[in-house]
């Protein structure tokens, strides 16, 4: 049924909008509007997120401390296989002064990110950088870690260590594209996955997951059950952003099939928005992809519904090799270019920034 004829048949356009409960039918109309409903729809999100968290906005300064990575996803361009990245592994002081200029700069949290590497001298790095990260702000900065699968047990010593937010991304919650864009094995199994993200909800972390969004293959279906799958899965954060390429993996080879990079980007707007409207207190990212297709990607997506931010405070020297799709912006400036930056953006853009709070997710802490 095209879209228009939903609408006219079936439901209202105010009727739609004003909604607590979206089925998979609603959800793929609202992935579709185009133009003033477009507009209207992201609108409605800034004005959920106001009424349920307010109009501050979260950093999260971003560490990605490491490129080596034991998986090889079609994909990202840090994968096992690609023999052309410069892979590196910043030293504990490195991450380390990059946690102290976040806890300088009063951005009260920290995401530290890695390839997946499930080695005990790497669970044992971690551990001693959250015990060491923590010491160093005197308690004082959260740390959201995203490391990619583990055992139950190392989830459980990592987050005793002072970790309390998690994000392991899903990319696809449908499983038969979960394997195109991924080797189906069982180093890249879609149900390990999925029994990774309940570990972390049985642990006590704050969960976060998310998908890419224009995917070869991809259908509006698939992204509409998506969103039906955080919200089933009750997630308490989210970070997902459209697909961008890399010429170095496998599923370059399909870029004849994508839409087009504006399509893609506007389309991950309408997902921030309706996954808004459907989880109105959890903490949804707005993703450095974004800022990749729009100079003012990020911006535009805490206007649809996104509160929290990720200025990138990587140690330049690395920031080039963490490249897991091509045009990755602020690659080139230090840790306080970017934030300055970005808070002066915000700022004008009429927010607030929730300097020295954890910012965690009123989801997370009403449930």
């Amino acid at each position: 049924m095209a879209l228009n004829c939903y609408f006219c048949e079936m439901k209202a356009w105010s009727e739609i909008l004003n909604q607590n409960n979206f089925t998979d039918g609603d959800i793929a109309a609202l992935l579709q509007l185009q133009g003033a409903e477009h507009d209207l729809l992201l609108k409605k999100a800034r004005l959920v997120t106001s009424e349920n968290i307010g109009n501050h906005i979260h950093f999260r300064g971003l560490v990605e401390f490491s490129n080596i990575c034991s998986k090889d996803c079609l994909y990202c361009g840090i994968r096992k296989s690609n023999q052309k990245v410069i892979r590196y592994n910043a030293t504990d002081k490195e991450i380390l002064d990059a946690c102290h200029f976040a806890w300088e700069n009063k951005f009260g949290s920290v995401v530290l990110q890695s390839g997946e590497i499930e080695t005990n001298a790497f669970v044992k790095r971690v551990d001693d950088l959250l015990r060491k990260i923590k010491q160093l702000s005197n308690n004082e900065l959260g740390i959201t870690l995203s490391c990619g699968e583990q055992t139950r047990e190392t989830y459980q010593r990592w987050f005793e260590s002072g970790a309390h937010r998690y994000l392991l991304r899903i990319e696809s919650s449908n499983r038969k594209l979960y394997y195109i864009i991924h080797p189906n094995n069982k180093k890249h199994s879609f149900e390990k996955r999925i029994e990774a993200l309940h570990f972390l909800r049985e642990t006590g972390y704050q969960l976060g997951t998310g998908v890419m969004i224009g995917l070869p293959f991809q259908t509006i279906d698939d992204l509409a059950n998506d969103l039906l799958f955080f919200k089933q899965l009750d997630i308490d954060m989210c970070g997902m952003g459209p697909y961008i390429e890399h010429e170095n993996t496998p599923l370059f080879k399909f870029r004849d099939l994508l839409m087009p990079l504006q399509t893609r980007f506007e389309l991950a707007l309408r997902m921030i928005a309706v996954l808004r409207l459907m989880m109105p207190d959890i903490n949804i990212a707005a993703s450095t992809a974004l800022q990749t297709i729009d100079t003012d990607g990020r911006i535009k997506a805490l206007n649809a519904g996104a509160n929290i931010v990720m200025p990138n405070i990587t140690p330049v020297d690395y920031r080039a090799s963490y490249l897991l799709y091509n045009g990755k912006p602020c690659t080139d400036e230090n840790a306080e270019i970017t934030s300055n930056t970005l808070s002066e953006k915000i700022k004008d853009a009429g927010f607030e920034i929730g300097f020295n709070a954890w910012g965690d997710s009123k989801h997370f802490i009403r449930v």
